[in-house]
Parts: C-alpha cells; structure tokens; sequence
C-alpha cells in the first residue's frame, strides 16, 4: 500500500511539474507577445535584402525651382537609408533633350527602378520604351507621364484637392455665398504641358465657375479658359508679363479698378504676378487675394509680408517617404500601395496611384506647418 501511494505521488508531482512549465506566467506571455509584436513590426518597416546595391534612377525636371531640390534631395536621402543605391539628376533649366539623355544613360546604367518627375509629360514615350524592354519599373512623379505603357505606377498630391483647396479659399474670404459683388478676379494656370494643370486648373474653376456664372465674379479680361491663363515653363517671368498688360488693359491698380483677387495654381506664377502688383502700386494694405502652391521660401516670405494670402503646402517628404514604400514593394515582389485606380489616364491606360493629402498654408499657420515640422527654420524665412 505504502508502494501505491509513493507511485501515486510521484506521478502528481510529475504532471503538476509539467503543467508549470507549459503554462507560462501572465509576466512572461506578456513579454513573448511584445516581443512577437517588436519583431513583426520591424519585419513590416524592413526594406526586402535585395535594396542592398540595387540602383534607383531619380530623374528632376530643373533646379532652378526650389521644390525639386528638396525633392531629389529627400527622395535620395529616404532611398540611400535604405540600402539602395541612388542616380540622382536634374535636367538642367527643364531642358527635355536633357532629360531623355539622362533617363537613357539611367536604363543602360542598370537602374532597376526609375521615377521621373517629366518636365513634359508626352515627351518620354520614346525613351521609356527601352525601360519597359528591360522591365524596368517606372514611378511617374507627381506629374504624370503620358501617352507611354512603360508607367508602371504615379505617386503625387491629390492635385483636384489642390486646386479645389485655392478656389475654397477665394470663395470663403470673398464670401461669395453671402455677398453680391461683384468681385473682379483674373486666373492663372500653369504650362499646358504639365497634365497637373488640368487637375489644378479643374479644381479651382469647379468652385469658382457657378459665381462667375452668376456675375458674383467678374473677370474683366475674359481669359477663362485653361489655354487663355496658362503659364508656358510655370514661369516667374511670364506669369509677369501677363499681369503686368492685364492691369494695363484693364486700368487695375489702387487707384483705378479694382481687383479683388488672383487664382495662382502655383508660387512661380504667384511671384510674377506679386511682382507686376507691387510695381503697380499695391501694398499689403489693398493687396489683392493670392493664391499659390508649394510654399517656396519666397512665397512664405510674401505671406509674411502679406503680399500672398496662401500656398498650398505639399510636404515632399511624405511624398518621398511613400515612393520608397513603393519601391520596395516593387524590389519585394509585392502589391504595391496605392488608394487610386481610377483617376489618371496617360492616354494609354489608367495608372495605379498613391495620392497623398495636400493643406494649404496661411500667415496664421505657417509657422506649425513649415517651421514646427522643421521643413525650414525661423532664418530660411527672415
């Protein structure tokens, strides 16, 4: 009996020992989960191993703008950190033969990736044949290139936001809705041959058109199409010129008629349009409203000055970040991330898209937006 009862114990003790360690401690499944966690989630913010000497050609439209430098500069400085290996070039002064000379030294150079910001959308499709020969993917940088079945992917703001965003503002501060006007407005785009434009220009004129419609709004010049307000090259200059015989053949100024406010699509053309105002007599006491888009340093400036009333701020670090997400899935052979798969036709097909939000900026918060985030210190806008 005395046996019985020892074996019996032994086997209780046994089970009560196996038990124990097969049923881990509230403490201890915690930390395991944690940990299981920490490990997906850096498997999740990994690059795939092959970034390692994988070359990425980045192709710039010009340097003569300030936003493509930061551009090149945060996409190069997003893809070098993750392993890869990075040909950056700018086209000189938006010269297209420059371009295409570059993006073909950049598909025999063995880039296995190319994102190209197109100075002309329809002037790549010759080129990128040779890309898609030797399947290389293509990402369309904010501007989309055209007429090409080479474009594998379009990673931009959503550019109808943008536009949308400035014809909202102008309606807001005017208030439109409750005032009857009329308001004098002139409207400017940019180079017809940014397929942008279409979405900036689209946009604005989709909030703007029913009150010109009405007469609330009144553009004395009559320049209303996209083809009568574009702005060849986005240029400060021309966008200049323009407004400089607009408030000629219209008689604007502080004494003459006035001018309640200008749609910019962008800060290029603003600032040719600031320009032609200031030498015309305007201060930032009857300044016209202004829009804009970039939030280049001399745009900031102006609204600081309150000479520009907004700008829409298109972080292109987000912009870069998302293209490297892309990238890498690509490299991976993974689905690539994208939240619009019906919006932009090259002419050839509809793009798959990653559209990342725009906001606009404003002297009441610029300085959040820009300065907090550390886009530009307080002594990049003195």
């Amino acid at each position: 009996m005395k046996k019985v009862l020892a074996v019996l114990l032994v086997a209780i003790m046994m089970l009560t020992l196996a038990s124990c360690a097969q049923t881990p401690s509230p403490a201890s499944s915690a930390a395991a989960s944690e940990a299981a966690s920490s490990a997906a989630a850096s498997e999740a913010a990994s690059t795939p191993a092959a970034a390692a000497g994988t070359k990425i050609g980045i192709s710039m439209p010009t340097q003569s703008l300030q936003r493509w430098n930061q551009d090149g500069a945060n996409m190069k400085a997003e893809f070098e950190k993750a392993g890869y290996t990075v040909d950056l070039q700018y086209a000189g002064d938006n010269d297209i033969p420059t371009q295409v000379s570059q993006i073909e030294n950049m598909i025999t150079g063995d880039c296995k990736v190319l994102v190209i910001a197109a100075i002309d959308g329809s002037s790549l499709t010759e080129v990128l044949k040779t890309a898609k020969e030797k399947k290389i993917s293509v990402i369309a940088y904010d501007r989309l290139i055209m007429n090409s079945d080479a474009v594998s992917y379009y990673a931009t703001f959503d550019n109808t936001k943008v536009g949308t965003i400035q014809g909202e503002y102008i309606r807001d501060t005017l208030k439109l809705d409750t005032e009857k006007g009329p308001f004098n407005i002139e409207l400017f785009t940019g180079d017809p041959a940014d397929n942008n434009v279409n979405f900036f220009f689209g946009g604005a004129m989709s909030v703007l058109q029913p009150y010109i419609d009405k007469g609330v709004l009144v553009v004395k010049s009559g320049q209303t199409t996209l083809a009568q307000c574009a702005t060849p090259s986005w240029s400060t200059e021309e966008s200049q010129k323009r407004m400089e015989n607009l408030i000629t053949a219209n008689n604007y100024g502080p004494k003459g008629t006035k001018l309640d406010a200008v749609l910019s699509s962008n800060d290029s053309v603003a600032n040719g349009i600031t320009n032609a105002l200031v030498a015309a007599g305007y201060t930032k006491d009857n300044f016209p409203i202004l829009t804009g888009q970039g939030c280049g340093k001399p745009a900031v400036k102006n609204m600081i000055a309150g000479l520009q009333s907004m700008s829409i701020f298109k972080d292109t670090r987000t912009l870069a970040s998302k293209v490297v997400e892309m990238v890498n899935a690509i490299v991976a052979g993974k689905e690539v991330p994208v939240n619009d798969t019906k919006t932009y036709n090259n002419g050839i097909a509809v793009i798959p898209s990653f559209l990342c939000d725009p906001v606009f900026a404003t002297v009441d918060n610029y300085k959040k937006l820009l300065i907090d985030s550390k886009y530009y210190t307080e002594a990049d806008l003195a």
